[in-house]
């Protein structure tokens, strides 16, 4: 249950591009890794081992620290039937929770919907980044999509702060007046409205969070901080979204992978940090995945899209540890030089949506699934 009252988060962290899961959660023991990656392969002996077998990337150093702790769950041979290679329709997959057709909603929309109804509060869901993802995309749903908290607010090139109210002003009573006569124009100003709200609520958390924690410069560091600013804020927020790339390494994967996850575990640390000092850290739940895998051999520089992939868990709630089978590297056991993905990803959704969140998770992601046992209570 939810400590001291509050709502459970669930912070979702999307790895753009394809991230690597033979050079994420490293096979060092098997021959055949090293066979199969005689350029684009972390040596053994720079490995951060999890246990004889596998080990992290050596620029995963906070995760492996969270992972000593119990509070980092590694999905292995994550995917979905019929593989499909393409970035932007194996991210549709994921995001609508639907690999058989083209769905317009997305899987965290429909979860917000539920959790939310009548959409009371239009801060149910926020994403910081550029754009909404198709995940938080549902019809009648509001999301706030949030670049910077710092400067976040609606017309923030209008310096002046009397042509700032009266712009405001004249854009709520261009949203507010028009109620009833057409259809798109009352969802239009249902958007302008919620905007408005939303707005306003979310220029007030900065000013109330305080911490020790200094984060990196990397923006997926400052998107991190942000996330706790509205959290500790408790404006009913319950899903979060934030994403970084590109991962899409087919060339000089090392060097660019590398800084990647750097930025990334640095990210992590900082954040479950921050969520540690504020007394937050069993009620929020991190989820960090990626639309596929890659291909088992390299490319000489770096390495092509493939199938199965790595999904990572992280939070105070979470049983720490290995779960699905890791994908075999012999020939005979892969698909067409992929990793066979072992199980469907929306068994990680509909675990995170029943058990963490508390929702019926078959209308969400279109049908019943195998949970898993990663979350303590």
């Amino acid at each position: 249950m939810p400590s001291n009252g509050k709502k459970r988060a669930l912070v979702v962290l999307q790895l753009i591009g394809a991230n690597d899961p033979l050079n994420t959660v490293v096979p060092y023991s098997d021959p055949l890794y090293y066979d199969n990656r005689p350029t684009v392969s972390v040596p053994a002996d720079q490995v951060l081992p999890i246990d004889d077998d596998f080990g992290f990337n050596p620029n995963m150093g906070p995760v492996k620290s969270l992972w000593d702790q119990g509070k980092v769950a590694v999905i292995n041979g994550i995917g979905y039937p019929n593989p499909n290679r393409s970035h932007f329709r194996s991210m549709d997959i994921w995001h609508t929770a639907e690999p058989d057709k083209i769905a317009t909603e997305g899987w965290l929309g429909r979860a917000i919907r539920d959790m939310d109804p009548n959409g009371e509060n239009v801060l149910t869901g926020v994403n910081f980044g550029r754009g909404l993802p198709r995940s938080l995309g549902c019809r009648g749903v509001p999301v706030a999509s949030v670049g910077n908290l710092e400067t976040y607010g609606l017309f923030p090139d209008v310096q002046d702060d009397l042509k700032k109210e009266q712009t405001l002003q004249a854009f709520a009573q261009m949203y507010g007046g028009f109620s009833g006569r057409d259809p798109v124009i009352d969802s239009l100003g249902q958007t302008g409205r919620d905007a408005l709200k939303g707005a306003d609520i979310l220029r007030t958390a900065p000013a109330q969070y305080s911490s020790s924690i200094e984060y990196g410069p990397s923006s997926i560091a400052q998107s991190m901080k942000n996330i706790c600013q509205v959290m500790f804020a408790e404006l009913g927020t319950q899903i979060f979204y934030a994403s970084h790339g590109s991962f899409d390494t087919h060339g000089d994967e090392l060097v660019v992978h590398g800084k990647l996850w750097q930025d990334v575990g640095g990210a992590i640390g900082d954040y479950y940090a921050d969520l540690e000092e504020h007394g937050w850290q069993d009620d929020a739940l991190l989820l960090v995945w990626t639309e596929f895998g890659r291909r088992i051999k390299d490319n000489s520089s770096g390495t092509d899209h493939g199938a199965g992939g790595t999904a990572l868990l992280i939070g105070g709630n979470v049983k720490g540890g290995m779960y699905g089978q890791y994908p075999s590297l012999k020939e005979a056991e892969q698909i067409d030089g992929d990793l066979k993905a072992n199980n469907d990803f929306r068994s990680t959704y509909s675990t995170l949506l029943e058990r963490w969140i508390g929702l019926d998770a078959p209308s969400i992601v279109n049908g019943q699934f195998e949970q898993f046992d990663f979350i303590e209570k």
